[in-house]
């Protein structure tokens, strides 16, 4: 196979998405959140209620990664972390009043970003370049 680009390219993206996503919180003025915590908001945003584990898992991500994570988003309000009553090693996570506030800003945000990702873009090339995609990450899975 000739040599590629592609991880390269990728790579690019990764990081132009990522500091997209960070002038859009300044220019909103929000402090505190950054783009690796973007898979936990939109897992909270569904849940009422999660344990750290299930947490880990649906972001694929490790628990110690996580705990980090959302320490960060607990230390700026975003989060609560509470201890199961019936066993000390469960911590559950749920978004407090700033945190359900911030979907709003979030999905503004990502309307934004997809609106840039996929300009002149038609469906049919966005149905074909998100499946090779997942494709490419199954492989490295």
């Amino acid at each position: 196979m000739k040599l590629r680009k592609t991880v390269a390219m990728i790579s690019r993206i990764s990081d132009k998405t990522n500091r997209f996503i960070i002038k859009e919180l300044e220019k909103k003025g929000i402090r505190g959140i950054v783009p690796s915590h973007g898979g936990i908001l939109m897992v909270l945003f569904s849940y009422k209620q999660i344990t750290m584990k299930e947490l880990a898992q649906k972001i694929h991500r490790s628990k110690p990664t996580v705990t980090i994570l959302v320490d960060k988003l607990t230390k700026f309000g975003y989060v609560y972390k509470q201890k199961s009553d019936t066993d000390s090693r469960v911590t559950y996570i749920t978004l407090s009043e700033k945190g359900r506030a911030f979907q709003k800003d979030f999905e503004a945000i990502s309307q934004s970003l997809n609106n840039k990702v996929f300009q002149g873009l038609s469906e049919e090339e966005i149905d074909t370049v998100e499946p090779i995609l997942e494709k490419i990450l199954k492989n490295l899975s």
